[in-house]
């Protein structure tokens, strides 16, 4: 047995979407049915559809970023109830019982994990995403939103909050610590505030000043246009953490050349190419280049709260169902300030 909610679904990397629905299982005892306020749109949506990353299954309704309500529970859930207000991020599944499962890396599930669209799940059945009215998912893969943050802000910060969050809690980014955020857009303006709020110095890298004063807005203390070469120049052995967001090929070794000893460089960005980075610029300085995913449930929470605690909530603009395409093409071109969030009751169902 199944239920229909309205969706925008994509046919081919080609097609652009149009609105219809979607089905979504009936409730087992250990399931949430979510009424979706608001889905953000992330540029892992776009490359999946456009077939950046490989082939994808079509139809498709993407979307990982999601905000809403619970409106239905099954007859064992005990964590979340009817009225509360959840979201759910980029997985719905994982084994529960290997090692990273254990260790609160679900994401890491050697099973592996199911992510939240365009992935087969245990059952057979193929996943789709935040961009329709209702998901179902167990309730493992809930999480609470705090009271206090409101829906629409929130939703980024299911993917793009624990996707900043996570490798600065893992480095140690706090009080005494200099951070660069290299690029400040969808990723790189929450890595800003997150990095802020943890007590670091932080200052932003982009390709030009453009950004620089938005940058100061969302708590950097310095700019630096990697096109300056004098800038960049000035700037070697600053950093404690340098967090890449931008998937743009960089000259990596330039980056490493930031850190203080023992620093580090952690990509989050995917750029198409390999890095290529002289073994001796890490040796000279016990230096590291690292890369983080997402992180798991309980660190997922821990974002969320702590971006409660202190006041931090993703800069976002509201967009409609029927003008997604145009604003996918807005992201890709950078000009999204700094991350765009679906009102799913704009859509339809066909």
């Amino acid at each position: 047995m199944t239920t229909t909610t309205p969706a925008l679904i994509a046919d081919s990397a080609t097609s652009g979407f149009h609105q219809g629905t979607i089905e979504r299982r009936d409730l087992r005892p250990d399931d949430i049915r979510i009424a979706i306020a608001y889905a953000g749109i992330c540029h892992s949506d776009i490359h999946t559809v456009r077939e950046e990353w490989g082939p994808a299954h079509f139809p498709l309704t993407v979307g990982h970023e999601i905000a809403g309500t619970v409106v239905e529970v099954g007859d064992e859930v005990t964590r979340h109830a009817v009225g509360d207000r959840v979201g759910v991020g980029c997985l719905v599944d994982s084994c529960g019982q290997c090692e990273p499962c254990k260790d609160g890396m679900e994401q890491f599930c050697t099973k592996p994990s199911v992510g939240t669209y365009n992935a087969q799940g245990y059952d057979g059945e193929w996943t789709m995403g935040g961009y329709s009215q209702e998901v179902v998912v167990s309730e493992r893969f809930v999480l609470r939103i705090p009271d206090g943050m409101e829906l629409d802000v929130a939703a980024p910060l299911l993917c793009a909050g624990i996707t900043t969050y996570s490798p600065l809690h893992r480095w140690g980014a706090g009080t005494g610590k200099q951070v660069a955020i290299v690029g400040v857009g969808g990723l790189g303006h929450m890595g800003v505030k997150i990095a802020a709020a943890m007590g670091a110095t932080v200052t932003t890298i982009s390709r030009s000043d453009a950004k620089a004063e938005d940058a100061k807005s969302l708590g950097s203390s310095a700019h630096i246009a990697s096109s300056d070469e004098e800038a960049m120049k000035a700037a070697k052995g600053t950093f404690d953490i340098v967090l890449n967001t931008v998937s743009a090929d960089i000259p990596i070794a330039d980056y490493v050349a930031l850190l203080k000893p023992a620093g580090v460089v952690v990509n989050v960005g995917l750029p198409p190419a390999p890095y290529e980075i002289p073994p001796g610029s890490l040796i000279g300085g016990n230096k590291a280049v690292a890369g983080s995913q997402i992180g798991g449930i309980a660190e997922t929470q821990e974002m969320l709260d702590f971006c409660a605690e202190h006041g931090i909530a993703a800069t976002i603009e509201v967009v409609d169902a029927a003008d997604v395409d145009a604003v996918w093409d807005r992201v890709v071109d950078g000009d999204v300030r700094y991350r765009a969030v679906i009102d799913t009751s704009t859509l339809t169902g066909g």
